[in-house]
């Protein structure tokens, strides 16, 4: 195992790497057994190699995002883990915003509104990284990604660089074929329209301030669990179902938003886990309706680690 530290090591470097690192660290569910090693490419070419090298080696491999609609088992994860929040540059060019995937789309909203540009005011509020919100196609208050994505640049499984266009990614409510292709995200490229500031700048306020008072941000949280089911709102029959409250260790379902699962006090992944799993038995014998996970599980159980 040391060998194979010292093996990422000359990749990246030794700043880049860390071993047993506890991902609770590193997700919003604050949520999560070690990595055996926790690698933060800085450079393109860095992510191109450090596949190569988990390909060659046989080494399991995982991509973490930046954490924010992830649960993390309490086994952690085995294998090289990558981070890629140290890639985060966004740059303007015209009416185009390019941005690294470990850029927070919050600040690539951010940098639209101050360069007037219309488009991607839906994302003010979106805690996830540029990379995660392809991932997933994430979107808010009638907008999402596919609206405004233009192209992509990832990294294929052989650790080689494609240039791909937005349609070329099957992007629809809260899905893509990143996940089935193996795709690391390394950058996207938004095409917007040029706005008015000011009204760009009023929508924005308006969906923060709807965030902010509606949603439970003053604890740990993977965000939106669940998908919203056809002709329903996931929170809204969570609510009905007299859920809003309930808890199992120190995981529970948020008092201020049904259709968030806050980390309270300490909750294990397993608590989290099983409170999600209670919430969609009750829904479905209640309602019948059949809740689909929103938030990604990954690693490995406790017992089995």
């Amino acid at each position: 195992m040391t060998n194979m530290y010292e093996k990422i090591v000359d990749i990246v470097s030794e700043e880049n790497v860390m071993s047993k690192e506890p991902l609770k660290n590193h997700t919003y569910t604050r949520l999560g057994g070690v990595a055996d090693y926790l690698v933060t490419p800085t450079t393109y070419e860095q992510v191109q190699k450090v596949v190569k090298l988990a390909n060659k080696e046989n080494i399991k491999f995982t991509l973490l995002g930046n954490g924010s609609n992830l649960i993390v088992k309490d086994g952690g994860i085995r294998g090289i883990v990558m981070n890629l929040n140290k890639l985060t540059t966004i740059l303007t060019d015209d009416k185009k915003i390019v941005a690294q995937s470990g850029a927070r789309i919050i600040d690539v909203s951010r940098e639209a509104l101050k360069q007037t540009l219309t488009g991607l005011e839906f994302a003010c509020g979106i805690p996830g990284s540029v990379g995660g919100a392809l991932y997933m196609n994430a979107g808010a208050y009638g907008g999402e990604i596919k609206d405004v994505l233009e192209s992509t640049i990832v990294v294929d499984q052989d650790g080689e660089l494609l240039s791909l266009k937005a349609e070329d990614l099957d992007l629809s409510y809260r899905t893509s074929n990143i996940p089935d292709n193996g795709y690391i995200v390394l950058e996207a490229t938004f095409a917007l329209q040029e706005g008015n500031y000011e009204e760009i700048k009023a929508v924005m306020d308006d969906l923060t301030f709807k965030r902010e008072s509606k949603q439970p941000l003053e604890y740990p949280s993977c965000g939106s669990v669940f998908k919203r089911p056809p002709g329903y709102f996931a929170g809204k029959l969570i609510q009905d179902s007299g859920l809003q409250g309930t808890q199992i260790g120190g995981a529970q379902v948020s008092l201020k938003h049904a259709g968030f699962i806050v980390n309270k006090n300490e909750a294990t992944a397993q608590e989290y886990i099983d409170l999600i799993k209670h919430v969609q038995k009750t829904v479905k014998d209640k309602f019948d309706v059949s809740l689909e996970r929103e938030v990604r599980i990954i690693g490995e159980d406790l017992q089995n680690s």
